[in-house]
């Protein structure tokens, strides 16, 4: 095996295409009585000169298909929240920040930008897979021993910051990919302007 990738290798390939000139010369007579030497070192000089093989690139899922697998996990989140009891506050934090992800979700237009945007990806995947569970069952978890030990800091303030905070990550990344579809447009409107070589619309 190891052979057979050598004979197919670039440095293989430039060694006999130098060699084949030190025959090539050998045949003229320039070579003379040394065409041994002088094939092998041009062999030799051929394979060292050569560009070194390139590793294949590893087979890693596309943001697209990442993607495809933070909308199932979500469907998973969403269906454990459903068991989780929540002060109004905190319910309606989680409300916004759901309707955000699954509009980020949604396979329509946002999809089409995520797949060219793989931090964009990475940090919606950050949100459902880790911030999102681990805030409320932490808060769970959390408002069992209050309950215990009451007049301590209440957990649910805790949680409604931090449903707060990962809104606010979201609105990031939404607003990200409007300018993204607003440099788009303004990129096509000067493409038309330059093809029709006019600097405004013209009345």
């Amino acid at each position: 095996m190891a052979i057979s990738r050598y004979l197919e290798s670039r440095k293989n390939l430039a060694g006999s295409a130098c060699g084949l000139v030190g025959l090539v010369l050998t045949f003229v007579g320039v070579a003379g009585p040394y065409w041994p030497v002088v094939v092998a070192g041009l062999y030799g000089a051929g394979a060292l000169i050569a560009p070194p093989e390139r590793p294949a690139l590893p087979d890693l899922p596309d943001p697209s298909a990442q993607l495809d697998e933070v909308r199932g996990d979500f469907e998973k989140v969403r269906a454990y929240l459903t068991d989780i009891d929540l002060s109004v506050t905190a319910a309606a934090r989680l409300r916004e920040l759901t309707e955000l992800l699954t509009a980020l979700l949604d396979q329509g237009w946002s999809q089409e930008l995520l797949a060219h945007d793989p931090e964009g990806v990475h940090s919606l995947s950050r949100i459902v897979r880790r911030d999102l569970p681990e805030a409320v069952d932490s808060f769970v978890r959390t408002r069992w021993w209050t309950r215990m030990t009451p007049g301590t800091e209440s957990p649910e303030l805790h949680l409604e910051q931090q449903l707060g905070l990962m809104k606010q990550d979201a609105q990031q990344l939404v607003a990200a990919l409007r300018d993204t579809e607003a440099r788009r447009q303004e990129t096509h409107t000067r493409y038309l302007e330059d093809r029709g070589g006019h600097n405004g619309v013209s009345a």
